[in-house]
């Protein structure tokens, strides 16, 4: 695996950078925590009902354009968010713990982290926190938007690569899926060294890997990370990212709309703080698991085997696309809460992980099946919009 450092000649093609200006603040996180490179859309942009975006991103309207509405979780499903952490954190922390242990043997500490927004945003901050404390290391740590069909922002990186000269990105996410979100960082990263002889290493490190499709993984378990379980209220108040060309200026970041009015409902230290409190009781586990098998989250050729799994989904339940099926807790979450799902498979219904899906699921009416046969520990089947019309 490359080491992530870029050649010594980048320096003579930073003229071909585009010179973006500093970012407005937004969100609710402090700037030592992260730094969103998003313009805030504001008042600009009106939030859809899940029918209406489904219709029109099913007529060939691109899901960036539009924003869903932001779902207010009953005190029934908050309860089961908290009952989730505390039974998650410690292991939250131990994959962490792998992945920042594994980004600065493989990189060193010139490095900058770049989350995707919104999933990777949280755990960009825990792994910036987690190196904080073990290697006193103030790294810096961006959080950008990624698109599937538009790529990454661009603006972004180059702002990125501006400040930080002598530093490697370092890209980060929540959690795999299928792996489209991977394909989409490598084939962008491939477009901008092309436009701006700029090469990128376009490793991507996540806490969960379950698709087999990243470079760094804490572990390949499909597994229930909190922060999949509500909205912008533990990212940072921040919607999911839009990209529109009569919002998004040529020199603007993309864009997210920021929820201040959330403030009294924002989770998102809750979440960062529980997990960070794990830090000191996990590192011995750490230090044991990676010096028994120095190699421990690492995997330099992906199987994508999560990928080849969902081509096997479609086929059986006759689905029309492929981007229907949303393999994973965390997508399969946000299927519920997002889109229109047509129904939910689960691999084991007692599962403790499928709480908040199975909850979910009957709050919205949405049928659940179960289905053993598959790696993930749940996927979330979105609705076609012929079904919709006959319905």
């Amino acid at each position: 695996m490359s080491a992530g450092k870029r050649p010594n000649s980048f320096n003579h093609h930073l003229h071909r950078l585009p010179v973006v200006p500093a970012p407005a603040m937004i969100g609710s996180y402090i700037q030592e925590d992260v730094v969103f490179l998003l313009k805030d859309l504001g008042d600009y942009l009106q939030e859809q009902g899940n029918v209406e975006r489904e219709e029109a991103i099913q007529s060939g309207r691109h899901y960036s354009e539009m924003l869903p509405i932001e779902y207010y979780p009953t005190s029934e499903y908050i309860d089961l968010f908290y009952e989730s952490l505390g039974a998650s954190a410690y292991r939250i922390a131990l994959a962490t713990g792998i992945v920042s242990r594994q980004i600065i043997r493989l990189r060193g500490r010139k490095l900058a982290l770049v989350s995707l927004a919104r999933a990777g945003t949280p755990i960009g901050i825990l792994i910036k926190r987690y190196i904080q404390h073990f290697y006193s290391a103030d790294i810096p740590h961006y959080s950008i938007s990624i698109i599937r069909d538009r790529g990454l922002d661009e603006n972004a990186i180059s702002y990125i690569l501006r400040q930080h000269q002598d530093c490697s990105l370092q890209f980060i996410d929540g959690w795999t899926g299928k792996g489209v979100i991977t394909k989409e960082l490598i084939t962008s990263l491939e477009k901008f060294e092309q436009k701006y002889a700029v090469p990128l290493d376009h490793s991507i490190a996540v806490l969960a890997d379950p698709g087999y499709c990243a470079h760094i993984f804490g572990t390949r378990d499909d597994f229930l990370i909190p922060s999949a379980c509500l909205n912008s209220t533990v990212c940072g108040l921040v919607s999911r990212t839009v990209y529109r060309k009569d919002l998004i200026g040529e020199m603007d970041f993309h864009g997210a709309k920021y929820y201040p009015e959330l403030a009294d409902k924002d989770l998102s230290y809750v979440f960062i703080d529980q997990i960070t409190d794990y830090f000191d009781v996990v590192d011995q586990e750490v230090t044991r698991i990676i010096n028994n098998n120095p190699s421990i989250g690492l995997d330099s050729s992906p199987a994508w085997s999560g990928f080849k799994e969902i081509s096997g989904i479609k086929r059986k339940f006759n689905i029309e696309h492929i981007n229907f099926i949303k393999p994973g807790v965390g997508e399969t979450t946000r299927v519920l809460l997002r889109r229109v799902p047509w129904k939910v498979l689960i691999k084991n219904p007692d599962h403790p992980d499928l709480r908040h899906i199975l909850l979910l699921a009957k709050e919205r009416g949405v049928p659940v099946e179960e289905y053993p046969d598959m790696a993930y520990s749940c996927c979330g089947l979105i609705n076609s919009i012929k079904n919709l019309e006959k319905g």
